[in-house]
């Protein structure tokens, strides 16, 4: 699409050529002859341009940039002026113009600025879509559920977001804490700095130290060079440090003081540098057995456990299930180009009633994997990894029982799961096994389940 240009000058060979050779370049053109006409016509729609003489009967170009600015901040402006008026075009450029360019008009330089001022206001859109977007995938996008536990984690969230203090996130692994870690930042007022996340048990502790704090050139053999560490590259953002209990000891005393004092120490040199970092930790140990044990200071756990957010594992929101399980499928239909319209009973009641020790990670793979595997329009248990057939061998059936019997009496079992699971709340319960408030009370009478 051509980006649209309003001319605006009282002369008409200057105003009827500039719109000539824009025009040839592609642009959308109109013209204006005076101030008084071209703020007509931006009232009625909008220009990505306007070019304007300074000196215009009715109103002036100086004039026409304050109205413009207050119309439609998103125009910009290139003012037109003699070498007189020199002054006058840079307080408008002060005041919001754009540009400006000298009389008598050198087309080929003006196209130069026309086309050097859309590359740049390309160049900022993209920019802002780019962020929105990484604002909308780590801000609760990923972070799915209504069970009552998840809302929780749901309101510390946007409590402690806009505040600096530090967080320590706590959960089983797979239970989502860097989504949580994100989720902060982003929503935080650092979220166009840097997001710097640092797995502590992923790094060898000979090098964790260096990684962490950088190092001065000649400081140990193989430092060629002057490194800058994780802590400088947060500056000014949040420093994630995945997994906290594994950082050595002798590390966490520095990282103590990085955090109180808000300076660090590069290794290879005495010179304690300034530092504005926001830092945010997880941890899948109970860190207070892990003082106790001697393997982490109390101290830095107190300084580090500012506020806390607990991740509940999926046995205690097991309501949320079906939600993430639909949201999975979603990604990877998408991603995978399959097109499958959902998950069918049997393949849910296989997955609320699977014990989750891989989390939501693990949830999430397996759907990954029942949607490469599926050929209908509805995920089955077939597609599920085999774990999940039902071990016939294990149900509590007689085989005096007729097969109605047999139905029964696990229908009636299933049911009872699933409302306990979710603190027998009826209208939950339904919306889990994907039938209707209704039917669930004719089931409820059907299996003489009183509750």
């Amino acid at each position: 699409m051509a980006f649209k240009i309003l001319v605006v000058d009282d002369e008409e060979i200057i105003r009827d050529s500039i719109s000539y050779i824009l025009e040839t370049e592609g642009y959308e053109v109109e013209k204006a002859e005076n101030g008084k006409i071209a703020h007509d016509k931006i009232k009625e729609k909008h220009f990505d341009l306007v070019i304007t003489d300074i000196e215009m009967p009715a109103m002036k170009g100086t004039e026409l940039l304050e109205k413009i600015k207050t119309l439609d901040p998103q125009t910009a402006v290139i003012i037109i002026t003699a070498f007189g008026s020199l002054d006058t075009a840079i307080t408008a450029l002060r005041n919001g113009a754009s540009d400006y360019i000298l009389k008598p008009v050198e087309f080929d330089e003006l196209l130069i600025k026309v086309k050097r001022l859309f590359e740049v206001k390309d160049l900022l859109i993209e920019n802002k879509v780019l962020r929105e977007e990484i604002n909308r995938k780590y801000d609760f996008d990923n972070i799915v559920g209504k069970s009552p536990a998840i809302k929780k984690v749901f309101d510390m969230i946007q409590a402690v977001a806009e505040t600096d203090s530090t967080v320590l996130i706590s959960g089983n692994s797979g239970t989502g804490k860097e989504l949580v870690a994100r989720a902060i930042h982003y929503r935080s007022k650092r979220k166009n700095k840097p997001f710097i996340a640092v797995n502590c048990g992923a790094i060898s502790e000979n090098l964790i130290e260096s990684e962490l704090f950088g190092h001065k050139k000649g400081a140990f053999t193989g430092a060629i060079s002057d490194k800058e560490g994780f802590i400088k590259a947060a500056d000014g953002g949040t420093l994630f440090l995945d997994e906290i209990s594994e950082m050595p000891p002798q590390l966490q005393v520095k990282l103590l003081r990085a955090i109180q004092e808000k300076e660090y120490t590069p290794v290879g040199t005495t010179q304690s540098l300034p530092v504005n970092v926001r830092f945010v930790a997880t941890t899948n140990r109970n860190l207070e057995e892990e003082v106790k044990a001697g393997r982490f200071r109390e101290d830095l756990y107190y300084r580090l456990n500012v506020v806390e957010i607990h991740l509940p594992s999926l046995k205690e929101r097991e309501e949320d299930i079906p939600l993430l399980a639909d949201h999975f499928l979603n990604k990877y239909r998408k991603e995978l180009n399959k097109n499958i319209k959902g998950i069918d009973n049997d393949a849910m009641r296989a997955l609320l009633a699977h014990e989750w020790k891989g989390e939501v990670r693990e949830l999430e793979n397996v759907i990954e994997r029942a949607v490469i595997f599926c050929k209908g329009d509805y995920i089955s248990v077939d597609d599920l990894p085999p774990s999940f057939v039902p071990d016939r061998g294990n149900l509590e059936l007689s085989f005096s029982d007729s097969l109605e019997d047999s139905v029964r009496k696990f229908e009636r079992d299933f049911i009872m799961r699933v409302l306990e699971s979710n603190n027998f709340n009826k209208e939950k319960t339904a919306d889990v096994l994907k039938v209707g408030l209704s039917t669930l009370y004719r089931k409820l009478k059907e299996l003489d389940i009183k509750i």
